[in-house]
């Protein structure tokens, strides 16, 4: 979803001091953390283009009591094995160099290894694990964040295992796994994106574990969010102080747990989705929003499983891991919010009657009574839920974008780069965004010349020795006019904006690369896109009435870079198209100097 806050500080990117660069990078620099293994991807070079498919599963996925196959469990193909549409290009200087088609090829590894790391369901098998000790006690026990939490499952009959967002499936299938070996009664439900879940998986969670799946829209909620948000809530509601319920959350679980508080419709929450991703707003402030509007979220749904106890198992999305805002924090308290919040964010946004973004009339009524005291606002840290010793309701991150990033870093590092991690919370407009990036490029390549500014030598001031991968994480924003009509996504935009200011300064040897982790960048079916400093001209000199400043102003990335075969398939050497990752963990960005 289109995020986030424009930094000032960023506006003026096209001269900039050594010793920004220094203080950027030692400002931002997070420490690392330990990368998940995962399913195996591949990529397929075909005509410059690059396929990503999934190969297997791990073996550990396969059941001992059936004979479930679910592998290979392919994801969409960006295209099929077709011939490319020639591009009629002479020798020129729009071509790509050596080092580029390298440092692309290599780009596409550290997004490889970045997307392997976070896998969610190889993350939960690493944190949750059941112990059968020799006098036929069970214990749960889970690693959060070097302390283990254990669970005596002698005081349960029943265990559920309710999960919502993009990576749902697999966190349930991990779940599902790890539990059903316990003599507990186990059952759920599970609401993923749709084509996010294969056949199989689908199968193996109804007949192994009896686990359903409801697929439903997202990023706006349809008729289907509502059915199963409902049934959710109503399996909490159900629930009792001998009920376990694992709860599985990861990004995207906002719009598809999705229950609308009354008297609001589904068609309110739907515009009110669209005015908040149309606005700018960032995902958090976002969730302050919609905590008020429906039933389950800002700890409402652990408040309607009282007193069952709640464990959850978070795959964070969010810049921070803030664990009240990821998925609008329906197990945790919302200490942090309330109505005045509110209604302050929908002055700041434009939201209100008459606004540029204005939110239906119904939930501009909803909010301004909230916050005259006459509705009940989100539970608090004294819900009986979550103040008790220890407290009913606990909650683990089990992955992040940290992970993602440091994967990336270290196979930058393998390749042979010297690796530059800025951190995971990097914000901002995205084409502001880019001008840094190709600002600390343009520094970087510098060293290619033997002398710098002043004529003193630029190695002294440098962050790092060539070649250099500058890799950091997070999640931009663009803003988009009320009657805008182009497609695109943050990581698409960032890209095009980098690409024009690389033309525009004639920068070469340089890549950058900006992709969502989940496989979708916006209303598309690209990831992100990876580009260098000729591709504005190969695309504008190839492809006629494509021109990459329109398209900036129209918002319109998607189809600047997309080009098909006369079969209808992808072409672009320019769109990073994945298909659905199972996971996600918000953005990550690299770019490669030589």
């Amino acid at each position: 979803m289109w995020c986030y806050v424009v930094s000032s500080l960023w506006q003026t990117v096209a001269v900039m001091k050594l010793s920004f660069f220094c203080t950027f990078a030692m400002a931002t620099i997070i420490a690392s953390s330990s990368a998940f293994t995962s399913r195996r991807l591949m990529f397929v070079r075909t005509c410059s283009h690059y396929i990503v498919s999934t190969a297997t599963y791990e073996s550990s996925l396969q059941s001992p009591n059936k004979n479930y196959d679910v592998s290979p469990r392919r994801l969409h193909a960006s295209r099929s094995t077709s011939t490319c549409k020639p591009m009629l290009l002479s020798p020129s200087s729009f071509e790509m160099t050596a080092n580029e088609i390298q440092m692309r090829d290599d780009a596409l590894k550290m997004i490889n290894a970045s997307i392997r790391a976070v896998d969610p369901y190889v993350a939960v098998k690493k944190k949750m694990m059941l112990y059968n000790e020799e006098n036929s006690l069970e214990t749960l026990v889970v690693e959060d964040d070097g302390v283990e939490i254990n669970i005596d499952l002698s005081r349960y009959d029943r265990i559920r295992v309710v999960s919502f967002g993009k990576a749902s499936a697999a966190m349930a299938l991990a779940a599902g796994e790890i539990l059903s070996p316990s003599s507990k009664q186990l059952d759920g439900v599970v609401i993923i994106k749709d084509n996010h879940a294969t056949a199989q998986e689908i199968e193996l969670l109804k007949e192994m574990y009896n686990i359903v799946v409801r697929p439903a829209s997202h990023p706006v909620p349809d008729e289907r969010s509502v059915a199963g948000s409902n049934e959710i809530l109503q399996l909490a509601k159900s629930s009792d102080s001998r009920t376990l319920v694992v709860a599985c959350i990861s990004g995207g679980g906002s719009a598809l747990f999705c229950s609308p508080r009354e008297p609001l419709t589904l068609d309110d929450l739907m515009q009110t989705n669209a005015a908040l991703l149309s606005s700018g707003m960032p995902i958090e402030k976002m969730n302050v929003i919609r905590k008020r509007l429906e039933n389950g979220k800002g700890g409402k749904l652990a408040t309607a499983a009282f007193p069952a106890t709640v464990l959850t198992l978070v795959l964070s999305d969010i810049i921070g891991d803030p664990i009240s805002m990821i998925a609008s924090g329906p197990t945790v308290p919302d200490d942090a919010s309330g109505w005045d919040t509110a209604c302050r964010l929908v002055k700041e946004y434009g939201l209100e009657a008459g606004g540029e973004y204005a939110l239906p009339d119904a939930v501009l009524n909803l909010l301004r009574i909230g916050k005259e005291g006459l509705l009940e606002d989100t539970p608090k840290s004294s819900h009986p839920a979550f103040c008790g010793s220890p407290p009913l309701c606990q909650t683990v991150l089990v992955g992040n974008n940290r992970a993602a990033v440091m994967a990336a870093a270290n196979e930058a590092d393998r390749l042979g780069y010297n690796p530059v991690v800025l951190g995971t919370r990097i914000d901002g407009e995205a084409s502001v965004v880019a001008g840094t990036y190709v600002a600390m490029a343009e520094m970087l390549s510098q060293q290619r010349e033997q002398y710098g500014v002043k004529g003193g030598s630029v190695n002294s001031y440098q962050i790092a020795k060539l070649p250099a991968a500058i890799i950091a994480g997070g999640e931009t924003v663009v803003t988009i006019p009320a009657e805008c009509n182009g497609k695109g996504g943050r990581n698409q935009e960032l890209a095009l904006s980098a690409a024009i200011k690389l033309k525009e300064i004639g920068l070469r040897d340089v890549v950058l690369a900006s992709y969502g982790t989940d496989g979708t960048d916006g209303p598309t079916d690209a990831a992100g896109a990876i580009v260098d400093g000729a591709s504005v001209e190969r695309i504008e000199l190839t492809l006629p009435g494509r021109y990459a400043h329109d398209a900036m102003k129209n918002h319109d990335a998607y189809n600047f870079f997309h080009d098909v075969n006369a079969d209808g398939s992808c072409c672009s050497s320019h769109l990073i198209q994945t298909g659905p990752t199972g996971t996600n963990v918000a953005d990550v960005m690299i770019t490669l100097i030589k």
